[in-house]
């Protein structure tokens, strides 16, 4: 009974005392070009996962933004951002402007323009994001 008590502490103390493996370190994250798609589908699918850091940080500033502040406080509430150049359609042609309309950090529409986003448009098509649930 001694025995297998002194195995049992024995092996418990190897445990305690083992150094723990190393752990791999994971693979690179995936840069933000890769992370966010410019084809129009896949795009709308996504867009709203990014905050507007982000969004800066892969696609720079916006062409054209117009901030919308609270009368009171100063503070921005909603933003209204055209990119140029920036999305494809299906056949991959791209949009000459695309409008991301952000409230509280976050994408909720999108609006894609074959013009300069300038006057009133011809065609444009619009696709609001559904909020995540």
């Amino acid at each position: 009974m001694k025995a297998i008590s002194f195995v049992v502490l024995f092996a418990w103390a190897g445990i305690a005392l083992a150094e723990p493996a190393p752990v791999e370190s994971a693979p690179a994250q995936a840069s933000l070009a890769e992370q966010i798609p410019t084809t129009e589908k896949e795009f709308v699918s996504v867009i709203n996962q990014y905050s507007s850091a982000q969004l800066i940080s892969q696609f720079g500033e916006p062409s054209k933004r117009d901030d919308l502040k609270d009368r009171k406080t100063g503070e921005v509430v909603a933003s209204i951002w055209q990119y140029q150049y920036l999305n494809t359609d299906a056949e991959g042609e791209y949009y000459q402007t695309t409008e991301l309309d952000i409230v509280n950090d976050k994408v909720v529409m999108v609006v894609f323009m074959n013009n300069d986003g300038k006057g009133s448009p011809e065609e444009v098509k619009k696709i609001e994001i559904k909020p995540e649930m």
